[in-house]
């Protein structure tokens, strides 16, 4: 107590750089919930989405309404059951963002994966990623969406992840769901 009385009374340079101090590292600890909290799905109290079918997902500006963002779509390795000669990515038909083809990426544990084409069926709703090779089962995969206009609209919105095997019967096979909140 009887420090503070001798910040008060001497001088205000000492409390207000304690008050400065205590500003900024509120803010950093600010940021810092924000952005853990961008990168997870939090507390969902309804969705239609059971718990072993999300996905997680990480925008890296926001996800905004109506803004340019980068949405980094997340597949767990356990997840990944078979190898992946193409990856189907279906939203709902109230979503109205744009996607640029030339601006998707694959990673496999982090590393750029070589891609022959990227398809955008708007009609269909569905972006569809063809690697050059297969990606391997077991492995964490991250689709990223560059220079993707969000929808005009804030809300919730399923984004559906299907696989097609190699060599396999040409069906998709469902991976899970991320679900995308736009502010």
């Amino acid at each position: 107590m009887q420090n503070l009385r001798f910040l008060g009374s001497k001088s205000k340079l000492p409390l207000r750089l304690f008050s400065a101090l205590a500003l900024t590292s509120s803010l950093l600890a600010g940021f810092a919930i924000m952005n853990e909290a961008q990168s997870s799905e939090g507390l969902i109290l309804f969705g239609g989405i059971k718990s072993e079918n999300r996905l997680s997902h990480r925008f890296d500006f926001g996800g905004n309404a109506n803004s340019w963002d980068r949405v980094r779509l997340r597949i767990p390795a356990k997840k990944m059951n078979l190898a992946a000669a193409q990856f189907a990515v279906s939203y709902p038909d109230y979503y109205d963002g744009t996607f640029n083809p030339k601006k998707i990426e694959v990673k496999v544990g982090g590393k750029k994966v070589p891609l022959t084409e990227v398809k955008w069926n708007k009609e269909a709703r569905l972006l569809e990623i063809f690697p050059e090779e297969p990606v391997p089962a077991g492995q964490e995969v991250e689709l990223v969406v560059s220079d993707m206009r969000t929808s005009r609209f804030g809300g919730m919105y399923h984004f559906n992840c299907q696989i097609l095997a190699p060599g396999d019967v040409p069906l998709l096979r469902y991976v899970g769901t991320w679900l995308l909140s736009i502010n």
